[in-house]
């Protein structure tokens, strides 16, 4: 039996215990949020090699924390609301269809990436989608999801400011006044509208973007949209440098990073690393194996 590990909190939660046991093949344990990745760190140390992570990015994200660099394999149920790693990696979104796939015998390394040794699968942060998605959490409870994401939007483009913040890699050591720093596992596209969306077959690396000086707002905003999805050198288009790198560090005053969509407090200077083919994650049998 593959543990797999669940928010029994969650709004689906139903749902999700009925395709879990459908599947047949799971020992569904119950884990609160931020308990995901010792609970996965103990069933390692029982035996288990594979382990399946149920629920969100956030989730899939705390349960890969326990398994990159291993020989460990993690199936990932996505039954959160975007689901974003698992769109990225061809696994099916569909709850029945994704549990269908955990005996694959098809494995691919992905890449993940890891700031100040917090892992992410997607994209971090820091600026003013760090301010975003605070504001939205305080409103969250009291308006919902859409409601709060909109009235954050306006409340952080009302408030826009550049800080300074100081960029340092094998590329580049420069200063800048910006709103917003975009760093993305994987090569991003740089133009509107799919601005910051994860480009098919791309580029291993991460993909730094940094907004130049005071922008326009609607820039900003596609900016904040791409986040919340979330060759070497540099790439400039209006108001945006682009690099793509394996490590960099990002120096700032303030102390607010969002990491996968999630806002938490971390020291500057911030220590970007990329870790290339980290994650054993399992694929449908068609799809392609990397391991």
């Amino acid at each position: 039996m593959i543990p797999a590990f669940v928010n029994p909190a969650a709004g689906n939660a139903e749902e999700v215990d009925r395709a879990l046991r459908k599947a047949g093949c799971f020992d569904v344990r119950d884990v609160a949020p931020d308990e995901v990745t010792q609970a996965v760190e103990a069933s390692l140390e029982e035996g288990h090699a594979r382990v399946a992570a149920v629920g969100g990015d956030g989730t899939v994200s705390a349960a890969a924390a326990a398994i990159a660099r291993s020989d460990a394999e993690l199936v990932v149920i996505p039954a959160g609301t975007f689901n974003h790693f698992a769109r990225d990696n061809g696994i099916p979104t569909d709850l029945d269809a994704a549990c269908a796939i955990a005996n694959s015998r098809a494995v691919r390394a992905t890449d993940v990436a890891w700031v100040n040794g917090r892992l992410f699968l997607n994209t971090s942060s820091v600026g003013a989608y760090a301010n975003f998605v605070r504001i939205r959490e305080r409103v969250e409870t009291r308006a919902g999801y859409w409601t709060a994401s909109a009235y954050a939007a306006v409340r952080t483009l009302i408030r826009l400011q550049a800080f300074k913040v100081r960029f340092e890699s094998d590329v580049l050591h420069k200063d800048y006044r910006t709103p917003l720093v975009f760093i993305g596992v994987g090569q991003r596209e740089l133009k509107l509208p799919t601005l910051g969306n994860r480009v098919d077959d791309g580029r291993s690396g991460l993909h730094v973007m940094i907004v130049r000086g005071r922008t326009r707002a609607r820039l900003v905003a596609l900016a904040f949209e791409a986040a919340a999805k979330g060759t070497r050198g540099i790439a400039r288009t209006p108001h945006l440098d682009s690099f793509i790198v394996d490590r960099c560090t990002i120096e700032q005053r303030h102390s607010t990073v969002a990491v996968d969509g999630e806002v938490v407090k971390m020291d500057s200077p911030l220590h970007y690393e990329l870790g290339r083919g980290a994650l054993r994650i399992v694929v449908p049998e068609e799809a392609r194996s990397d391991v």
